[in-house]
């Protein structure tokens, strides 16, 4: 992985950690990486937008 998306991948993978879907649920973060679901909070699904736009703006 690209240094400069790294950031961005650690603070999802902290926000979806401490989401229902991760704690409640228990999915793991790559499963609830991939959902839309209102159990995601909307910060970490911004943070999935921004880091998706990072790695596709790196090919």
């Amino acid at each position: 992985m690209a240094k400069s998306c790294k950031g961005l991948a650690e603070e999802l993978v902290k926000c979806l950690s401490e989401s229902m879907c991760v704690k409640e649920e228990k999915r793991s973060i790559r499963d609830c990486a991939g959902e839309k679901s209102p159990c995601i909070p909307s910060e970490c699904v911004g943070l999935r937008e921004t880091y998706f736009n990072c790695k596709r703006g790196q090919t």
